[in-house]
């Protein structure tokens, strides 16, 4: 069994500043919670990374790391920056295939991570560069009419804290290491 918590010297997470301007302090929380969802998946084989919560649920941590490489590119490549990006897993046939689609195969974890890492370090540049916050997204299918790269933003620090609860939850069942 795996410790409870990360032994404090070991937690590799940058804590977000907690003095400077606004653009600082969301790309420092936003990078918190991505490092939260590594830090829950850190040290698992595929088999516990693609194991499912509780049936019939799909989701699995490898699942989660899927699914928000999929919402940064639909926030920030195609909403903000108007790219012309297809989705990474989901279609209109198949619109839960970054859950369902997560499979204990070590090229699908791979993929998974490279994935999300580009989709994250994409949106930290256009954060980072972008003229204004007041910048705003195309209208979407979830979401009529634009809205600011601020919000974006924080929603995107939204959608990670919810499913970092999940995350917890996942590695709990998993090894017994629980959240922080």
């Amino acid at each position: 069994m795996t410790d409870k918590f990360v032994k404090p010297e070991l937690d590799p997470r940058t804590v977000a500043p907690g003095e400077g301007d606004e653009r600082d302090t969301l790309l420092g929380f936003l990078r918190w919670h991505r490092e939260t969802l590594r830090l829950k998946c850190a040290g698992l084989d595929p088999e516990q990374l693609a194991s499912r919560a509780v049936p019939p649920s799909t989701m699995s941590l490898l699942g989660l790391v899927r699914h928000l490489a999929e919402v940064e590119r639909g926030w920030f490549r195609r909403g903000l920056s108007g790219s012309d990006a297809p989705r990474l897993y989901c279609t209109e046939a198949a619109p839960d295939a970054d859950f369902d689609g997560a499979v204990a195969e070590p090229d699908c974890v791979a993929e998974a991570w490279r994935s999300w890492e580009a989709e994250a370090e994409f949106a930290d540049r256009l954060i980072a560069e972008a003229p204004s916050l007041e910048a705003v997204s195309m209208p979407n299918r979830h979401r009529p009419g634009r809205l600011t790269l601020r919000w974006v933003a924080f929603h995107m620090i939204e959608e990670y804290a919810r499913h970092n609860g999940h995350a917890d939850l996942l590695r709990e069942r998993l090894d017994g290491r629980v959240g922080q």
